[in-house]
């Protein structure tokens, strides 16, 4: 069997690259930082996963190794790597040489990415057209994975856009469900931001479309970038096509909160122009129900309190979030703890961080995911620093899991019908498995 090697990568989507191997009968092996319930999976799955570093494991039997840019390139098994010659490619490059030799559906973004792509796999997956996926979540119509594999021409992927990743796909298709500026660890301002999409849709193949959301201002800058591509306005009832205005058919969705119903809106109008039938859509969209990390209700404690998770961690992604959960499900209190993603990020969108938790009645922040983080970033930012500059009337810093599990349980005891949120980029997940 032939062997491949993936370092150091918790990440879902890595995950995907590890299936994919799996699945065409190569030897995966997989370092890692630390345990999850997915690495547990992925080792049952015969994915022989070592958690730490260990540059000793690798030797010259490997094909090739892959990494996450999040990966430093002094990082040991890096270094065992080029020492020994083996190829080395990073995620991007890895999944573009899968992808590119498909009819690619490439799902861009800085919001809502995953839902776009689990409502659109979806409803490929039950059509005759088939798929094959990629998605940053897990969904149970992929048996509880972010993967399906089939014989089928098409490939549905999320495309990041950091570091210009998305670059090396060559789609057919394109998504783009908004644009708002992040990565200031890479890219200088909005204008170099928007820069990577155009070139997304530079990339894209002749003559085929681009279907973007009209309610973002930053998207709309791309429209008719390409005289040889079709693009696609959507709105909130109809969409732009060949010239025309088309009617969205009613459809209603089990997941509250308009943000969601525009993915859906997004992912309806590249199924008419797919000519999936429009009866066979309407059933797959009233019948999406559910996605890992995605407003997903983890459980019910004895008071009736609702534990739930969800991944998002940008200020435009939590303040409609909290939104939809405040409305959707109506609760006595509201308690979310809130992990932020790098202590680059809450630097650099502090301003829009400050405001956008007004939805909940606590607030509790445990600490901040480390990632390309450097030493004066942390240093500028710690997480009790971070948390004071809120405006929230009750707010809680309390530094690890183990503490902050001790303040929701007394939480959970003191209240009713009420949303305990995990809203998180890291660990804070877990606790979950402590309730």
């Amino acid at each position: 069997m032939k062997k491949i090697y993936i370092i150091w990568a918790w990440w879902i989507w890595i995950s995907w690259i590890a299936r994919y191997y799996n699945e065409n009968w190569y030897k995966v092996f997989w370092s890692d930082s630390c345990k999850s319930e997915l690495i547990e999976q992925l080792n049952k799955e015969w994915i022989n996963i070592k958690v730490w570093i260990f540059p000793e494991n690798i030797d010259k039997s490997f094909e090739k190794a892959i990494y996450t840019e999040a990966v430093p390139l002094e990082q040991e098994e890096i270094k065992k790597v080029k020492e020994l010659w083996i190829p080395l490619q990073t995620y991007p490059e890895a999944l573009a040489d899968i992808a590119n030799k498909k009819r690619l559906i490439a799902i861009a973004w800085t919001h809502w990415k995953s839902t776009t792509t689990s409502l659109l796999s979806i409803m490929m997956k039950d059509s005759k057209l088939w798929v094959n996926t990629l998605v940053w979540t897990i969904l149970k119509e992929f048996g509880n994975k972010n993967t399906y594999f089939s014989n089928s021409d098409f490939f549905t992927l999320e495309a990041c856009e950091y570091k210009r990743s998305f670059v090396k796909y060559k789609p057919e298709f394109t998504i783009i469900t908004n644009i708002d500026l992040d990565h200031l660890d890479y890219f200088k301002d909005l204008e170099d931001y928007i820069s990577a999409y155009r070139e997304l849709i530079a990339n894209m193949k002749e003559w085929w479309y681009v279907v973007i959301s009209w309610y973002c201002q930053n998207s709309k800058t791309l429209i008719w970038l390409r005289e040889d591509i079709n693009f696609v306005e959507v709105f909130e009832n109809s969409f732009t096509l060949n010239w025309k205005n088309h009617k969205i058919d009613e459809f209603k969705l089990n997941v509250p909160w308009w943000h969601i119903k525009f993915d859906a809106n997004l992912a309806y109008v590249l199924w008419v122009i797919l000519w999936i039938e429009k009866s066979h859509i309407k059933t797959s969209l009233e019948t999406y129900s559910w996605v890992w990390r995605r407003m997903e209700t983890v459980k019910l404690t004895q008071n009736n309190n609702r534990i739930m998770s969800d991944y998002w961690h940008h200020p435009e992604e939590i303040i409609p979030t909290l939104k939809a959960i405040r409305q959707g499900y109506k609760p006595n209190k509201l308690i979310v703890c809130f992990q932020p993603h790098q202590y680059s990020r809450t630097i650099e969108l502090l301003e829009w961080f400050r405001n956008c938790f007004w939805e909940a009645d606590t607030l509790i922040v445990p600490d901040i995911y480390e990632s390309r983080d450097s030493k004066e970033d942390k240093e500028k930012m710690p997480p009790e620093k971070f948390i004071k500059q809120i405006n929230h009337k009750d707010k809680i810093y309390w530094d690890w899991l183990e503490r902050t599990w001790k303040i929701l349980q007394n939480l959970d005891s003191e209240h009713k019908d009420s949303i305990i949120l995990l809203l998180w980029a890291w660990d804070v997940d877990n606790l979950r498995n402590y309730f």
